[in-house]
This record gives structure tokens, C-alpha cells and sequence, in this order.
């Protein structure tokens, strides 16, 4: 049904509440990054608008150090869509300072917490390979 997939990954060794965190600002980098993966604003039954939500779904699956390390790679080597969520971004308070530890952070050694990932299906596939779905 559609061209392409899109999937979030996050460590599987979090607190529950960092978990739906990390899910939760990757969704919105993957919403920046790739605008038409919005669908049209809801409407209800009395005409009130509301936002509009993905046209498709978000696979979320889990995933230790190195498997999210592994995702990454690909993800990049296969020029997807990537949304990287660190894990010295917890202890940040603000975008800027996100911006500051993700920029200091070792480019091939991150400690990620979570990625997004969006692209065509089959590249999306390799990257998630080997991990599971969330339960």
C-alpha cells in the first residue's frame, strides 16, 4: 500500500518514560523531515479541526546498544531518513543544549537511545533487521 516504511527504534534497557519520550521526539523529526507523511487535519462530527496525524504507520521496535548502532549504519549507508536520539540528550533541558551534546557526541560511536528511520520499504527492512517489534 505504500512506497516506503517507517520505523522507530529505541533501547530496550530504558525506563518506560524514556522510552515513550524518545518515541515521541523522533516522531516529530520524522514529521519535519518528511512533511508529506501527513495526512489531512481531522474533522469531527460538529466540524471542530484537529491536527493531522501520519498517513501510515510507525513500526516501533526495540533493541540494545549495538543493534541501534547497527540500524544507524545502515539506515545511513542506504541514504534513509534518520532521527537519532542520544542518550546525554536526557539530561539536557532545552533544544540548543540537545543540539550541543549531539554535537559533541562520537559520530561512530554513538550511544543512542532511539532512531527513526523512513524510506523505501526494503532499505527500512535491512536496517531493522534482527530487531524485534516492541511489545
Amino acid at each position: 500500500m505504500f512506497d516506503t516504511k517507517v520505523a522507530i527504534i529505541v533501547r530496550s534497557d530504558l525506563a518506560t518514560w524514556q522510552r515513550l519520550n524518545v518515541v515521541a521526539f523522533l516522531s516529530t523529526g520524522l514529521a519535519s523531515a518528511a512533511p508529506e507523511m501527513l495526512g489531512a487535519p481531522y474533522v469531527d462530527a460538529t466540524g471542530h479541526p484537529y491536527a493531522s496525524m501520519s498517513v501510515q504507520p510507525i513500526l516501533v521496535f526495540e533493541g540494545d546498544l549495538a543493534g541501534l548502532q547497527g540500524a544507524h549504519r545502515t539506515a545511513r549507508e542506504r541514504e534513509l531518513t534518520v532521527v537519532p536520539f542520544i542518550q546525554a540528550m536526557f539530561a539536557t533541558g532545552h533544544d540548543e543544549a540537545n543540539r550541543e551534546v549531539f554535537r559533541a557526541e562520537d559520530a561512530a560511536n554513538m550511544n543512542l537511545v532511539g532512531i527513526a528511520v523512513r524510506g523505501p520499504k526494503k532499505a527500512v527492512d535491512k536496517a531493522v533487521k534482527g530487531l524485534a517489534l516492541h511489545p
